[in-house]
């Protein structure tokens, strides 16, 4: 019903489409420091605005929820549809080559640029289906909210302050997936430790380690400072830890002192076995250095021991395991600081639904135990699934189906979306199945179809849930 309609109108606003995506990528809104009335910084706020003014100006009645998250409402009606995705996006990050990465360009059939698939390419194309349904004067019986969030890569503390506020709706989609229909997201540990001991005065040594950016992202570079060692020894070693783990190494040398950089492959922390860890290439690089032995040493090649170079799936931290639900375990190291007394990690895993504290969080904290480190997590993130066969997941795949032609199923996902703490939440698009977006890397991109047929898919929804 009123297929014929929605192809011809949002056909007819391709261009306008892409100007919007385009307006809201040119915004850096990364979390940047708090700032009176912009919980997440300038950035996000102005993000936000910008799409609520987009919003308002296509007829829509907007709500502002304290700068954290904006609505756009279909009608007054009674609720029943939530369309959940954001604006705030991962660091622009490095190894840009398509383009700078606030400005978005088109090149062929994609759209490049920060935010053009994860997830401001997304969010527009909801709000051209809701133009649609709206334009075109489709009768609805219900009401569909958009939620704009601005804080879904840092913890989703945006979409908690909206749900202290609003009620959950009776069915929730987020684009920030893929198509089919993500209907069981992965659990996680995001475990956090430390170590400490005394410092040494003896040399050669290691000054620093400082590598990572954001616990759910694969370091694409890390960084360490050694003191005591010539060049010739550096460099030999890097040739050799490059043949064997694929990293290259930068060297800057400064008397006795090098800078070392690690130059990996960044990756989402979801899909570690994508990406080629800088940080654990790091590790793997000074343990080979002749460094002098002290406590510090001794830790890092424990470390390293607990969580080496390539491994992804927690093999050594004896949580390796799957699901036929949900597949396998992932394990990425994300985030590290040493000093000549002391280390502080992160590794982010993502945790099937097989997966308990008994069996993950326990056996973490007694095996890093047993090599001196603490970890200070009390809990796990739990699993998230909806009923495959429930009559809002069966119209999302009705629609995706008829729009491309393609076979519609429920699959599982390791990133968690917005959606996973919701009762009846599933994510929804907006790329389909075997695209890379390239998402949280360089050169992110969304395929310029597929956002469109996302906006047709969308509308349909709408009216088949909504009529």
């Amino acid at each position: 019903m009123y297929r014929k309609e929605i192809e011809e109108y949002i056909e007819s606003h391709k261009q306008e489409m892409i100007e919007d995506i385009c307006t809201l990528c040119r915004i850096n809104s990364e979390k940047m420091p708090y700032r009176e009335g912009m919980p997440y910084g300038p950035g996000a706020f102005e993000a936000l605005n910008e799409a609520l003014d987009l919003a308002e100006s296509y007829g829509f009645s907007i709500t502002n929820y304290d700068n954290y998250v904006g609505t756009a409402d279909l009608n007054d009606k009674e609720h029943q549809l939530d369309i959940l995705a954001h604006l705030d996006v991962v660091p622009a990050g490095e190894g840009w080559k398509e383009t700078e990465p606030f400005e978005p360009v088109v090149k062929g059939d994609k759209l490049f640029g920060r935010g053009t698939a994860d997830d401001k390419g997304p969010a527009v194309a909801a709000l051209y289906a809701m133009r649609a349904v709206k334009e075109l004067n489709i009768p609805l019986e219900k009401n569909v909210r958009l939620i704009l969030g601005t804080d879904e890569e840092c913890g989703s503390s945006d979409i908690a302050h909206y749900y202290s506020i609003e009620k959950e709706a009776p069915m929730t989609f987020s684009p920030d997936g893929s198509f089919p229909v993500v209907n069981t997201e992965k659990g996680g540990l995001n475990g956090h430790f430390t170590a400490e001991w005394t410092a040494s005065d003896l040399l050669p040594k290691l000054v620093s380690i400082d590598a990572g950016t954001k616990v759910n992202v694969v370091p694409g570079k890390a960084n360490a400072v050694v003191k005591g060692l010539d060049a010739k020894t550096l460099e030999h070693a890097a040739a050799e830890c490059e043949k064997r783990t694929g990293i290259r190494f930068e060297l800057k040398l400064d008397e006795d002192t090098a800078v070392i950089t690690a130059i990996g492959e960044s990756a989402h922390a979801s899909l570690p076995e994508e990406g080629n860890n800088a940080l654990t290439g790091l590790l793997s690089f000074l343990t080979e250095l002749p460094l002098a032995e002290c406590e510090q040493m001794t830790m890092i090649r424990r470390l390293l021991e607990l969580i080496p170079h390539g491994d992804t799936k927690g093999e050594a931290l004896g949580i390796a395991m799957e699901d036929e639900l949900s597949g396998s375990l992932t394990l990425a190291f994300s985030l590290l600081k040493v000093t000549e007394s002391g280390i502080e990690g992160t590794f982010d895993s993502r945790c099937p639904v097989c997966a308990t504290e008994e069996n993950v969080l326990q056996v973490v904290r007694r095996n890093m135990a047993e090599k001196g480190f603490t970890l200070h997590n009390d809990s796990m993130k739990p699993p998230h699934h909806v009923d495959g066969n429930s009559e809002f997941v069966k119209t999302l795949l009705n629609a995706y189906e008829s729009y491309t032609g393609r076979k519609g199923e429920c699959v599982s996902m390791g990133g968690g979306t917005y959606v996973h703490e919701l009762k009846n939440g599933v994510a929804f698009g907006a790329s389909m199945p075997g695209t890379d977006n390239r998402m949280h890397g360089a050169d992110e991109y969304a395929v310029i179809e597929e956002l469109i047929v996302s906006a047709k898919i969308f509308a349909q929804v709408i009216v088949d849930l909504c009529s």
